[in-house]
């Protein structure tokens, strides 16, 4: 099972995971990233009140199918799960997820590093800030274009 889902609800980390695994025998190792709206800690910065997520409707889930699609052809993946919201967050709240499963825990890890690498620089999402002193957008960071460039 390959699932891509953009939405604005939660989502239960747990819950994907074992709906991935359920039932099957030739998964020997699931892999699962949560990622989280986390409070800013930047020295001098008002305290981080919420991230607003904007994507383009469409093109993102299309973009995040390309993307494990790459990641089947390069690792013999059994399944795998990318959940990805939009709205306003708050600190704590789930922003991604990305689930994958194999047969071996190598492919595996490789494949959920990989597609997070890759969310990180391709997926058409944009973020706001929204701190004490107003909204900003945030601007592409380069260590993650580095490290989506390690996959070549």
């Amino acid at each position: 099972m390959f699932t891509v889902r953009i939405q604005a609800e939660d989502f239960n980390a747990a819950d994907e995971t074992a709906a991935l695994a359920r039932g099957r025998t030739d998964i020997g190792a699931v892999v699962t990233f949560a990622g989280l709206c986390r409070a800013d800690d930047t020295p001098g910065a008002a305290p981080l009140n919420a991230l607003t997520l904007e994507h383009y409707p469409g093109m993102a889930e299309e973009e995040i199918g390309r993307l494990m699609e790459e990641a089947r052809a390069r690792w013999p993946l059994a399944g795998a799960t990318v959940i990805h919201r939009h709205g306003r967050l708050v600190p704590g709240d789930n922003i991604v997820l990305v689930v994958t499963a194999s047969a071996h825990r190598g492919a595996a890890f490789a494949a959920a590093e990989f597609l997070m690498d890759w969310l990180k620089t391709r997926a058409p999402f944009w973020k706001q800030e929204e701190r004490g002193e107003g909204q900003s957008w945030i601007a592409a960071k380069d260590e993650d274009d580095v490290a989506a460039e390690r996959w070549g």
